[in-house]
């Protein structure tokens, strides 16, 4: 993987990156793009253990890929999305059953193998689990560039574009970046989730907003001290970063300096899927015209909600209202003002 380069940020009225503060009002679309989607399995056991026969006691099957977890986050706040991604197979119809059955909307583009299927096992009253994921389906340069296509069709300058993910074996890193320069000189505002080359990639590509996790975070920049980390991400191109911290809540950091939002800390269930949900309540509280603030503490509350539900789930509007009040926010105290 290559390393960080710093660049100039361009002004805040450029394309992609206009002020919150110019309160554009409600726009018209959240688009999730899921290269890499995946049927997820979870299993339940009584205790893990190696070497031996685990029984489990419960079993569900649920639609998975980050972009597909952030449209469902959306939909359960009473947003509009739709996914769209590459999907194929059995499994790729059960990804696109499962999402309407969820209430998302879909607009895939169908590849000639077969989705891949992801097994959790989780021991039985929260806490430890693993999970292996499969490497997922090669892509053919024709099906990716019709997705790419559908992409820049339907996005428009009142829209979001989020791209979620790990990348099929053969997607080239940079596809995020060429989808993020394009995205962004139609004015649609775009937020990514990756990690490793293709977030690296991306983050030279100027996005509206970044969201890695604490070790993607770490990954990228060889740096332990997160908000060093955070502020080395920044100041490879994004507008803003926010750096989900699992248990912890999430940390902004764009030109206003640094903001950590922490959560009361609750029994997991499933950690699974809670990072995106966190990026679903803050994309559609941005598309609701929240401040970027205020945003952060919707989506901490809604991956917190998450993160307390059994398998790939996730709070209701209700349920993530009440825990917005149990939420601390302030600056991190060992972070400075990033000029």
């Amino acid at each position: 993987m290559g390393t960080l380069q710093f660049v100039a940020k361009p002004d805040v009225g450029s394309i992609g990156c206009l002020p919150l503060s110019s309160n554009r009002g409600n726009f018209e679309m959240i688009y999730t793009v899921t290269l890499n989607p995946a049927v997820d399995r979870e299993l339940t056991v009584p205790s893990m253990e190696w070497d031996t026969l685990l029984r489990s006691s419960q079993q569900r099957t649920d639609v998975g890929g980050k972009g597909f977890n952030v449209s469902r986050m959306v939909q359960r706040l009473g947003g509009k999305s739709v996914a769209l991604g590459f999907v194929g197979g059995n499994a790729g119809k059960l990804l696109e059953d499962g999402m309407q059955q969820h209430g998302v909307a879909t607009d895939f583009i169908w590849v000639s193998e077969e989705s891949r299927i992801n097994v959790s096992v989780v021991m039985a009253g929260g806490g430890r689990y693993f999970k292996v994921n499969e490497r997922g389906p090669k892509i053919a340069p024709t099906e990716q560039a019709a997705l790419i296509d559908k992409v820049l069709s339907l996005a428009t300058p009142d829209d979001w574009c989020v791209l979620c993910g790990s990348l099929p074996p053969n997607v080239p890193d940079g596809i995020y970046a060429n989808l993020i320069t394009q995205l962004q000189m139609k004015g649609t505002r775009v937020v990514l989730d990756t990690s490793g080359e293709a977030l690296r990639l991306g983050c030279a590509a100027l996005p509206y907003l970044v969201t890695p996790n604490s070790s993607e975070a770490i990954e990228l920049t060889k740096e332990f001290n997160l908000s060093v980390a955070a502020k080395l991400i920044y100041q490879s191109g994004p507008s803003h970063v926010v750096v989900t911290l699992g248990q912890n809540g999430a940390m902004l950091v764009d030109a206003q300096g640094v903001q950590v939002v922490t959560p009361p800390t609750v029994v997991e269930q499933n950690a699974i899927g809670a990072g995106d949900a966190l990026v679903g309540g803050l994309v559609y509280s941005l598309e609701q015209g929240l401040s970027l603030d205020e945003a952060l503490r919707w989506g901490v509350a809604c991956g917190t909600v998450a993160s307390r539900l059994e398998g790939t789930a996730f709070g209701d509007r209700a349920t993530v209202r009440c825990m917005l009040s149990q939420l601390i926010s302030g600056n991190s105290p060992d972070a400075p003002r990033i000029e």
